[in-house]
Order: structure tokens, then sequence, then C-alpha cells
């Protein structure tokens, strides 16, 4: 199995460092189904192409107790595509070989590692099973122009037709942590099968590696199903959990995307306002699996960090991401993660400096807004509140989002500009507080801005 990743560009051999891997040495790694070889067939100023070539040891996979079968007599063990395809076999050898590339860090080059830069990746003999051109349909939607050569039966008798095995190719403008992770699931997507035994770690695993792509991808049902090798409660743990990620990830798209995605561009107006009130006390309630836990864990000027859901499962997921296990004493003591409700009152919240309910309100049933209201606003009273919720008017620039429709399955409404700014200014002037809105996105001269945020001050 061969794998080859170019990068075309000024200093092109920079691409070692964000590898971790030296384009002078072969390096040989010994994997649980044979051996890969990291090498350089090519490292000039303009281009440079790193390959991975694994040998896979057939007898010892067969021999081997998590990979082999109950009928260890089978000649099927022996004469089947397996050591030839790249599958499942290559993108275990991807994902260890280079596991350090694949979270995006390079202390040699960070800014590299966070720049998307044209990226030429070739993998030959892979596997294609059950769908035409289905690696043009799940790479393509990622930004990858896709090249398939179907590979022919037998070149000697062409009338037998193709295979289902295809020479990929493809080239795109990507950050490289993205592009390892897409190949490392997608791969064992296309052949629909895995060589080991799939266990329950394997949703995150999945999880980890789609994070910021495979919960708005066109297709995350059938990766989803694929990868954890149709095994329905995994499937059905993995797809809740997507679900919860972010509310602006589904299949629907407006009709200009902006250079940022939705989540980030939120995110980033979240700590522009947690800033501009000079906190340093944080509760983010409902915060899901901790997409701004982890932006706040690595800014020092944030002393105390609280996340709060009522899902557990969606706690052990932010425990996950943040590393905890992995944090240093002194980072670990200012983050807490409590299991609690927004319609709660939590003595554990009181009298913070911020609270931030980001994309949280949407979902809560309206005959109980008056109990968030009470919960945040009357009893653990901090000095600021931020909320964020989708602006409904903005609904009509999602071409695929038909009238009527949330933007997310579990939303029990969504506001217009002029109905968000009733329910902050109506609890503003119950509780004491003062608000200000602000734009959140792309701003349509008709339809304003996707996402809408109000910040609450207490007078």
């Amino acid at each position: 199995m061969l794998a080859t990743i170019s990068y075309s560009g000024p200093n092109a051999t920079d691409l070692g460092y964000l590898l971790h891997k030296h384009p002078a040495k072969l390096q040989t790694f010994e994997m649980s189904v044979g051996q890969a070889h990291v090498f350089y067939p090519e490292a000039t100023d303009e281009r440079c192409t790193a390959a991975v070539l694994l040998e896979v040891d057939p007898i010892g996979l067969v021999r081997n107790k998590r990979f082999g079968g109950s009928d260890s007599f089978s000649l099927g063990h022996y004469v089947n595509d397996r050591p030839y395809a790249s599958s499942s076999m290559l993108a275990v050898a991807l994902g260890q070989v280079f596991r350090t590339a694949m979270t995006g860090r390079c202390d040699s080059r960070p800014e590299l590692a966070a720049t998307p830069i044209p990226l030429e990746i070739e993998l030959t003999s892979v596997p294609s099973k059950g769908v035409d051109a289905l690696a043009t349909r799940l790479f393509e939607p990622l930004g990858w122009a896709v090249e398939e050569t179907a590979i022919p039966l037998d070149t000697t008798f062409p009338e037998w037709g193709d295979s289902h095995y295809t020479n990929l190719k493809l080239r795109g403008t990507l950050r490289l942590a993205d592009a390892l992770r897409q190949i490392y699931v997608l791969l064992p997507v296309l052949d629909d099968s895995k060589h080991y035994w799939v266990s329950d770690d394997e949703v995150g695993k999945l999880l980890r590696a789609g994070e910021g792509w495979l919960a708005d991808h066109p297709d995350s049902d059938l990766i989803t199903r694929r990868y954890l090798a149709h095994q329905r409660n995994m499937v059905a743990d993995a797809t809740a959990r997507l679900v919860e990620l972010d509310d602006d990830l589904s299949e629907d798209e407006p009709t200009v995307k902006p250079a940022s995605p939705l989540y980030a561009l939120r995110a980033e107006a979240v700590l522009t306002a947690l800033n501009d009130v000079g906190a340093h006390r944080v509760a983010d309630l409902g915060c899901g699996e901790g997409a701004l836990l982890k932006r706040l864990v690595v800014d020092p000027s944030f002393t105390e960090i609280i996340g709060t859901d009522v899902s557990s499962r969606s706690l052990q997921a932010a425990e996950e991401k943040l590393h905890f296990r992995d944090l240093s004493d002194t980072q670990r003591a200012r983050v807490r993660l409590v299991q609690s409700s927004v319609t709660y009152l939590d003595d554990r919240i009181r009298e913070l400096d911020a609270a931030v309910l980001m994309e949280v309100v949407e979902h809560v049933d309206p005959d109980r807004l008056a109990s968030v209201e009470l919960s945040v606003f009357g009893h653990a009273r901090p000095n600021a509140v931020i909320v964020t919720t989708p602006n409904a008017e903005y609904n009509v620039l999602y071409p695929s989002l038909t009238t009527g429709r949330f933007r997310h399955p579990d939303h029990r409404f969504e506001w217009s500009r002029a109905e968000f700014a009733v329910w902050a200014e109506g609890v503003g002037n119950r509780n004491g507080y003062s608000v200000e809105f602000r734009t959140v996105g792309d701003i349509d001269a008709v339809h304003g801005s996707p996402t809408q945020l109000a910040l609450f001050r207490k007078v």
C-alpha cells in the first residue's frame, strides 16, 4: 500500500517539519500488521513529496488473535485483497506515523501548520464499494478536486470491465492536519470494512478525527455507519453527539459561504464580548462537547472556567477534547465540568464575572424560558451574560432550508431580530441588566447576520 503527500510552494521541504519526519531519512515503523516505511522521493525548494509504504505481513495478520477469524484453516484468510488494497490498514498506519501532524501541532513552523497549503495526495488501489464515484462524493464536499482512475479486472481482458478498486488523486488547499484526518476516516469508509475488531472507543476516534468537517458533510450518516462497521448502538451514539456539536453544521449552506465557518466566528464574537466586559471567572452554560471551553482554556486571562451541561456524555466528550488529564495541575485547577441545566438554580455558578449561553436558548421549550431567566439572571446573577442564537430571518439564504424548517432538528424555535430584542430587553428590564445587540457572521442588507448576540451588563 502506497500513499504520497506532496506540497508545492516556497520552502516546500518544510513539509518535513509539518510531518515531523526528516526528508533526508528513511524511517521504518513496526505496525501491528507489518512495517510502515516513510521516505521522500522528492525534496526540493519548490516541491516536496513524502511517501508512506505499508508492507503487510499476511501470515502474522491471520495469526494475530485480534485480527484472525475463528476458522484459522480457511484459505480465504490468506488469499484476499487485504495486503494489497489501501484500506483501514493504511489509515491506521497514517494515524500512527503522523500522529502529531494530525493534531496540527508543529513547534518549528506553527504558522504553516495553521495555514491551508496546496496539497496533492495520491493513494493506490483504493477499494470503493457500493456507490459509483464514491471517493468523489466523499472528498469533493471537503474542498478536494478528485481524480478517480478505475483499475480494470484484467488488462488482458478489457471486456471483463473494471474492478471496484481505483487509484485516487486528491488536489486541494487545506491544513495538512485536516487532510490527514479526513483520509484517516474516509479510507475505511470507502472500503466499508475494517481489518480489526470495532470497539467502543471507535466513536471517540471518529469524533476526534471528524472535528470541524464531519458534522456538516452531506454524507455524514453514510460515513458514520461505515466507519463504525454498521454497529447500531455506536452509530446512534455518534450521530447524537454529532448533532450536539454545532447548530449550524448541517447540510444546508448559505448562498454565500463566509471565509470562516460560522461556529468559529460565533466563538470569536463571544470571546470578544468576554474581553470587553473584563471577565476572568466565566461559566459556559450548556457547554456541549467544549467548543468554547477549548478556546477559554488556552487564554490565561480566564482564571476560573466552569462548563455545565445536562448531558453527562457531552461532559465526558468535553473532557476528552480539553485533554484534561494532560493539563498541568495549575491549568486543571482553573477548570470545572459540572452536570447541571440552564433551568436549575445552581449555587456553583453564582456571581461570576460572566455566563455564556452560546446557541442554547433555542433548545429550550418556550414555556421554560422563564426558568432560564430565573436561573441565570435572577439566581446566578453574573456581572455579564452573553447569549447567541440563530437569526430566523437569515434562513431564506440557505437554499435547501425550506420555509418553516429550523436549522437544527432539536430547535424548539428560532427568533427574528425583533423577537430576540423583545425577549432580551424584557429580561434585562426585569432583572437589572442593560443589553447591547451585536451581529455575528456576514451581514445581508435585508436579512441581517446569521447569528445574533445579546450582551447583558448588570446595571
